[in-house]
């Protein structure tokens, strides 16, 4: 099972970004943590991050063909792009949608997300560890 993991905005900040709210674990981490749990599974991952909208949807088009999973944190994106979730839908992957924080106990704009219209699972509040749990997810699934 080959798995894509897609950071969006700022996620490359981990550690330094809000803290108090994202924790202090830095990007590095994250992506280490996830390269072993997927180890640990027996299961292939890249792991991409960007900035930039279509930067994020020409990856998700690339991964047509390619993956079997994909798990995104869109970042701020979840609320506004409803280019990534066309992408999503335009390559139907299977796809988790992961949030750090609890998204739907913060700002009221924070509550509504495009990607949960396609995505399969949502996972969101469980920190960093909510990204093992879509990677999980999805090998238990293909068993």
């Amino acid at each position: 099972m080959k798995i894509l993991v897609i950071n969006g905005p700022n996620l490359n900040m981990l550690g330094l970004r809000e803290p108090n709210i994202y924790g202090r674990t830095t990007y590095a981490d994250l992506c280490a943590l996830i390269e072993k749990r997927c180890a640990e599974l027996g299961c292939e991952c890249e792991l991409y991050q960007s900035n930039h909208e279509g930067d994020i949807v020409d990856k998700i088009q690339a991964a047509y063909g390619v993956f079997d999973a994909i798990v995104i944190n869109p970042g701020g994106y979840t609320h506004t792009s409803v280019a990534i979730l066309d992408a999503l839908k335009a390559v139907s992957i299977p796809t988790a949608e992961v949030h750090i924080s609890d998204v739907d106990n913060r700002e009221e704009f924070r509550k509504f997300s495009y990607v949960s219209l396609y995505a399969e699972i949502k996972i969101a509040g469980h920190g960093i560890n909510g990204y093992t749990e879509a990677v999980e997810y999805f090998v238990n699934k293909n068993r």
